[in-house]
């Protein structure tokens, strides 16, 4: 089977409840995700989507699988791109490990099909999108860079 894949991993010195809460409340997400926030049942085949600060959805899907504090899988569709939004769904995990006084968080962003655009364009994004989350965990300050949103984005 073809696969695009993109795995990156940080350490953040924080709480594994801390970080379960900025990578899905709104409060949180506006600050590192460039004023983006998701909304969700954040249960099992709950609806999942990002939603832009003009109102339109970016991407959307579903809850596959959740262990608060541990693991979340969500399925991702982009909704603003024709060219990302054809290739369908790709699948979103992020789990989290207590390690000393850090959080380790995997992140693995896949698809079943070659030279994916998506995982190619959510590579780019995701390094910047997660050292502004650590930033702002360990800080209180996200980076400047990941702000606010830009039409390019």
């Amino acid at each position: 089977m073809a696969e695009s894949r993109f795995v990156y991993v940080t350490y953040i010195r924080t709480t594994p409840e801390k970080l379960w809460q900025a990578l899905r409340e709104p409060e949180f997400t506006r600050k590192y995700w460039a004023e983006t926030w998701q909304e969700s049942e954040w249960k099992p085949d709950a609806s999942w989507r990002i939603m832009l600060p003009d109102g339109r959805v970016a991407d959307s899907g579903e809850v596959v699988a959740i262990e608060p504090g541990r693991r979340l899988v969500l399925t991702w569709r982009n909704e603003f791109k024709p060219e990302l939004h054809e290739e369908g769904y790709s699948r979103l995990t992020y789990e989290l490990e207590q390690v000393g006084d850090a959080v380790k968080l995997t992140l693995i962003h896949e698809i079943d099909r070659d030279d994916s655009k998506l995982i190619g364009v959510t590579s780019t994004g995701w390094p910047a999108i997660l050292a502004s989350l650590k930033s702002l965990l360990e800080t209180g300050e996200p980076l400047e860079m990941t702000r606010r949103w830009r039409a390019e984005s």
